[in-house]
């Protein structure tokens, strides 16, 4: 059915990024991309591809943005939801060629494997999310620094995956995670604790830091993979911290 399903991508100062993730959704007849106003080649990089929609709008919070980008004349009844350092894998791809859904599915969750310069490892902290999904009936939500979205109906499972491959500088994520742990901090504060989930219980608790490490190398096994496992590991280290920060700063 890939006929009848549209991607569309957020976009922000992704030239490292967003030409692998566009040469993956070739196959597209129309991509959707919605960015906020980059001042790098990302604007350049997305008029090279014939199938690509470039809009711009300004930034305010992530579900808001998508509920922009998914109010562009979509035609198919079906959107495929990426960031822009997303890379749709050639299984998802058959896979999402065969669909037949019934009307009772409304998307379909994806999984991550989560790549550092490339290289794909072994396990990462990325829970699926319903990427593939009906435009009747979907809408976004903000849930801390990202977004979630909400569809009418049932919810399958893919087995086919997407890879998760920023090559931004480790500047910009530094200053992504600031940014992210100033909006996680807010909704740790602002949610019931019955309504957090495990690991957002963990962090109210000021254990991210302390648990992250171990629970990364040896319970999602990136131990194996070396000094990529090792970065990621050190990463998700430091995402804990700076959330700590933000909640007692």
């Amino acid at each position: 059915m890939l006929e009848n399903i549209t991607p569309v991508i957020l976009t922000y100062n992704e030239a490292a990024n967003i030409e692998r993730t566009l040469k993956a959704v070739a196959w597209a007849k129309r991509v959707v991309v919605m960015d906020s106003y980059s001042s790098d080649e990302t604007q350049s990089i997305c008029a090279r591809f014939a199938n690509v929609e470039f809009y711009q709008r300004e930034f305010d919070v992530l579900a808001t943005q998508w509920e922009a980008a998914i109010a562009q004349k979509i035609q198919t009844e079906w959107v495929l939801a990426l960031d822009a350092d997303y890379v749709v894998s050639d299984r998802l791809i058959t896979e999402m060629k065969a669909l037949t859904p019934s009307r009772a599915i409304g998307g379909y969750r994806t999984s991550f494997v989560y790549k550092i310069n490339g290289y794909p490892l072994k396990g990462t902290l990325y829970p699926p999310v319903v990427a593939l999904y009906r435009l009747a009936g979907a809408s976004y939500i903000q849930d801390g620094h990202a977004q979630r979205v909400q569809v009418d109906g049932l919810i399958g499972n893919l087995e086919g995956v997407i890879f998760h491959d920023d090559r931004k500088s480790a500047k910009r994520w530094h200053q992504s995670q600031v940014n992210y742990s100033k909006q996680e901090a807010i909704k740790l504060e602002g949610v019931p604790f019955s309504q957090l989930k495990l690991m957002d219980k963990i962090r109210f608790f000021g254990l991210g830091p302390i648990l992250a490490g171990p629970y990364t190398l040896f319970v999602k096994g990136v131990i194996l993979d070396g000094l990529p496992g090792l970065k990621y590991t050190w990463q998700r280290i430091i995402a804990e911290i700076y959330l700590l920060k933000a909640r007692f700063k």
